[in-house]
């Protein structure tokens, strides 16, 4: 499955960018997320907790970047599984950064994910419903943090 979308940041590029590439910030934003840790400069293990309809199941994922092109793009491996391992997770993602007028910036983001076990027998139209709204979730905490980062 593919999601891609954008959004626009009251911020400049460069300090999106520092929050892109900042753990806490992006854990402090993802839905669900109750832990994150730096195994090294380019790898993370984060801990998520996801509903989807009466299940629910906690993801132990590692984030691997693969590559960054400061501060226009980023490249990111996720994977992971419930801890059980009734589902998995694998995804490949790409963060690029446009500076528009006024000092904004624009968040354009791809992901080709896969889900099997449990949560992959839900079928691909709840699946996309529940990753939209998740992703939707993620852009407004993202895009408030730094307004009012900015501001402050």
């Amino acid at each position: 499955m593919t999601l891609d979308g954008f959004f626009t940041v009251a911020a400049p590029r460069d300090t999106v960018w520092r929050s892109i590439r900042d753990p806490e910030v992006i854990a402090e934003c993802v839905p669900g997320c109750r832990d994150v840790a730096a195994v090294s400069p380019t790898s993370y293990r984060a801990t998520i907790v996801v509903a989807l309809g009466p299940i629910s199941a906690s993801f132990d994922l590692v984030v691997d970047i693969t590559g960054e092109t400061p501060p226009e793009q980023i490249s990111m491996r996720t994977h992971g599984a419930e801890g059980s391992r009734a589902s998995m997770l694998n995804a490949v993602s790409v963060v690029t950064l446009k500076e528009t007028d006024g000092g904004h910036t624009d968040v354009h983001y791809t992901s080709d994910v896969s889900i099997t076990g449990r949560f992959g027998r839900f079928g691909l139209g709840v699946i996309r419903k529940k990753a939209d709204q998740l992703a939707k979730d993620f852009t407004k905490k993202f895009a408030d943090a730094l307004q009012t980062a900015d501001a402050s």
